[in-house]
């Protein structure tokens, strides 16, 4: 089994943003934007290159198809927040608290998800490589019909979460603190867990235990 890639971000000196509000495709080069509101805007297709957002509010943002390389996502929070098609290359996100996010048809790559808690997390048909999942807690994510390729998931907890239609490939489970899933094709999983996902592959195959 192939070992995630993890990214290597290091940030130039940063420049304030300060801008009033986010603009549809907008260029953001070398910015840091620091415990900075951005609640109900909308910056669709804008790119964010060398960026580090912090403690920013993102409640109903909308930045669909935007794209964020060798950027830094920290403590950033917010419900409803739209980043559907939206792509991460070689991005760390740290200490999110997220709810009912967007990101159906997402494509990330060389990305780490550490700490936090998202809730409702819509990853339909998204495209993930190389993306490491470390000690998060995902509450019914949505990762029906996406792909997945050296991905791991270390000391996280999954409640409810869907795999339906998932193609995996190296795809690391045996890190899972709790493990509340099916669809597990191409995923590895430690024997333990096998033992506590016996009842779901029971009934998957239609058979009873008495």
């Amino acid at each position: 089994m192939q070992e995630v890639r993890r990214p290597s971000v290091r940030l130039p000196e940063l420049s304030p943003y300060t801008d009033a509000e986010l603009e549809t495709e907008g260029d953001y080069d070398g910015l840091e934007f620091a415990d900075t509101d951005l609640t109900g805007q909308a910056g669709r297709g804008a790119r964010f290159m060398d960026c580090a957002v912090r403690r920013c509010a993102l409640d109903e943002t909308v930045l669909s198809r935007a794209r964020f390389i060798d950027s830094v996502l920290e403590g950033v929070r917010g419900v409803g927040t739209d980043l559907s098609q939206v792509s991460l290359r070689d991005v760390e996100v740290l200490d999110a608290r997220l709810g009912g996010v967007q990101m159906h048809g997402a494509v990330l790559e060389r990305v780490v998800v550490r700490g936090g808690k998202v809730d409702f997390l819509n990853l339909r048909k998204a495209k993930l490589k190389d993306v490491a999942f470390e000690g998060c807690v995902l509450v019914e994510a949505d990762f029906a019909g996406a792909e997945l390729e050296r991905v791991s998931f270390d000391d996280c907890t999954l409640t409810r979460v869907d795999f339906s239609g998932v193609r995996m490939r190296d795809v690391d489970l045996r890190g899972v603190a709790r493990l509340d899933i099916d669809q597990l094709s191409g995923a590895v999983i430690s024997p333990a867990q096998l033992m506590d996902l016996a009842p779901a592959f029971a009934a998957e195959m239609g058979v009873r235990v008495e």
